[in-house]
């Protein structure tokens, strides 16, 4: 009996390690074409356009320039992508989340703040934890996947940096305009309730999204 519990652990701990990581890919690339004749070229792997500055002129001073498989057919199935992101002076990356990605960033021009919120804590009487840093060119730093994090250009000039992170398809999830901006709209009761706040606050917010 004890033979048999051991061998029930012994193969649950081989399961646990076979899945412990993404399988290896089993051909070089795979994306879908619309014709099933069509041959991969060198363009299904290729973009040009990262040297040019994103039109930052709106409410939050910043634009992101995204690289995943919506522009390069070839990254499917390759678990990355990249971002340029331009930063108007005092220009903002408003806090918000990839659920599918890891990021790494680096700055090549400007001076960033930049920083993430841990995940809850389990125990409520903690509260969450913020990382921090200030950023100048050649300064790298990582954002956790699923975590809420940000970019704020704090000098007079324009400021630049590039991402890779780690999923074809990372997504985001602007916080404020997920909160304020969502189609239906949150019932306005949850977010009085939330936020602790008059409704009178809350539908200015709504607002401005």
């Amino acid at each position: 009996m004890a033979f048999l519990f051991l061998n029930a652990i012994l193969i649950a701990s081989l399961a646990t390690f076979a899945y412990a990581s993404d399988p290896s890919p089993l051909q070089d690339f795979c994306f879908a074409v619309n014709d099933a004749d069509a041959a991969v070229v060198a363009e299904d792997f290729f973009f040009s356009g990262l040297n040019k500055a994103g039109n930052t002129s709106n409410a939050v001073g910043s634009r992101v320039t995204a690289v995943n498989v919506n522009q390069i057919a070839g990254l499917n199935t390759l678990g990355i992508s990249l971002v340029r992101i331009d930063y108007a002076p005092y220009g903002l990356n408003p806090p918000h989340t990839h659920p599918r990605a890891t990021e790494i960033l680096v700055v090549v021009e400007g001076t960033l703040y930049v920083g993430f919120v841990t995940s809850n804590p389990a125990n409520p009487n903690l509260k969450n934890k913020l990382f921090t840093k200030y950023l100048y060119p050649g300064d790298v730093f990582v954002f956790p996947e699923g975590l809420i994090h940000f970019q704020f250009n704090v000098g007079k000039t324009n400021a630049v940096a590039f991402a890779g992170l780690s999923s074809q398809n990372p997504g985001v999830i602007t916080i404020a305009n997920a909160v304020f901006g969502s189609n239906p709209p949150i019932n306005i009761d949850v977010l009085t309730k939330t936020f602790q706040v008059e409704k009178n606050v809350i539908d200015q917010l709504q607002a401005q999204f």
